[in-house]
């Protein structure tokens, strides 16, 4: 439960690294966490402001780093908990999210290194926190520049509050618009690609990983 209410959590561990994947309410229970070893980071994902953390390119990117040995978390925020579809101000679901990786990096292990990220709104929650929960890097999918139609509302000084590296993956077709790269911000652009990231959502996946994998020192398990 966190002070807008309960999230949800579906965790995934690598291969070997714990008992049990699935579904589980927020906060997991006493024995979620893996007893085999530790996993080589934790990432946790969430969704855009009106989906759900099952989208293409999430999935694709769970599925690409468990190999690395990774545990993987894909959150459902309180406010889409609760069947609403936009999340209210962000001071408010910025604090919802950092109560949840306070609950969630002691299933993994609090030494852990921790990487989180999201598609769309959730990208934003990422950057805007990166540096209250202690990230180590960012994965902003589809990070929605500005709205449709109106670059002078710029959001690109969300990506620079992260204080650490980023991985921005967007579609070059994408209406929101696509960030410059910058010293600690990398922008992958797939053409082709709208805002969904879903044609071949798995190219987003390899991309994260490779990524990931450079900057944490990391081979496939």
């Amino acid at each position: 439960m966190t002070s807008e209410g309960a999230a949800r959590a579906e965790l995934a561990w690598p291969p070997g690294g714990g008992p049990r994947s699935g579904d589980a309410v927020f906060p997991p229970a006493p024995g979620d966490r893996p007893q085999a070893r530790d996993p080589a980071f934790l990432l946790v994902l969430t969704h855009g402001s009106g989906g759900g953390p099952e989208s293409a390119d999430l999935l694709a990117v769970r599925d690409a780093v468990l190999p690395l040995g990774a545990a993987v978390v894909l959150v459902t925020q309180p406010y889409r908990v609760k069947g609403h579809r936009a999340p209210g101000p962000p001071a408010r679901q910025d604090a919802a999210w950092a109560e949840i990786i306070d609950v969630l990096r002691p299933a993994a292990g609090s030494h852990v290194p921790l990487v989180q990220g999201g598609r769309s709104n959730g990208a934003r929650v990422a950057c805007r926190t990166a540096r209250t929960t202690g990230a180590r890097a960012v994965l902003a999918l589809a990070f929605p520049l500005h709205p449709p139609g109106h670059p002078e509302k710029s959001r690109a000084g969300e990506l620079s509050l992260a204080g650490t590296d980023v991985l921005v993956i967007n579609g070059s077709r994408d209406p929101f618009g696509v960030p410059d790269q910058s010293a600690r911000t990398r922008v992958v652009v797939l053409e082709g690609e709208t805002h969904a990231l879903s044609r071949k959502p798995a190219v987003a996946g390899a991309v994260a990983a490779a990524w990931l994998a450079d900057l944490l020192g990391l081979a496939p398990t």
